[in-house]
């Protein structure tokens, strides 16, 4: 049984060169646990690499211990020039870089700031399922426990809206927002 939250770390030991920052960051898809080595090739290789980590709990039957896991695992994020990838992707462990075709997606810079304050805020994270206004979700706990249908976000809170498409009607409650599971 996993527990989370208490502190985070990142991993961004490499100091930026300010040639890396005209180039944009990319996701990698890395193979399963190997985010760590992956990130660690990388940074030694010269590339400006981030590997956001959080800390957690887990708890064997016979100790507890705190570890730092992936926020997003199976990924890893890299500053790269996307007209020459083969030196990231011929590092071990990487699977591919997120594309459409062949064409390498960069990701906005306002995101990976964004994440990067967050992760040298000190506060406490964890991962959090991408949920969207809109989404068909599934509430796993509280009085809905078992309840389906599409979550809004009204005034910062969320409701659940249920409806009956028959009568074209609806119902929205209001809930928590962890007790929401999006639907696949």
């Amino acid at each position: 049984m996993a527990l989370t939250l208490t502190t985070n770390i990142s991993n961004t030991e490499f100091t930026p060169s300010a040639e890396s920052d005209d180039k944009p960051w990319h996701a990698i898809r890395v193979r399963s646990r190997f985010e760590y080595t992956t990130a660690s090739i990388l940074r030694d290789k010269g590339y400006e690499q981030f590997l956001p980590l959080y800390r957690s709990r887990r708890r064997w039957s016979d100790r507890v211990k705190e570890i730092d896991m992936p926020l997003f695992p199976g990924y890893i994020f890299c500053r790269f020039d996307a007209s020459s990838p083969i030196g990231v992707l011929t590092t071990p462990g990487v699977v591919h870089i997120v594309s459409a075709g062949r064409n390498p997606l960069p990701v906005d810079v306002r995101e990976i700031t964004a994440l990067q304050e967050i992760c040298r805020s000190g506060l406490p994270l964890q991962p959090w399922p991408y949920l969207e206004a809109g989404r068909r979700v599934s509430i796993e706990r509280g009085p809905l426990a078992g309840t389906e249908g599409v979550v809004i976000e009204m005034k910062g809170r969320y409701r659940l809206v249920v409806s009956i498409s028959m009568l074209q009607r609806s119902v929205a409650a209001e809930i928590d927002r962890d007790w929401i599971r999006p639907l696949l």
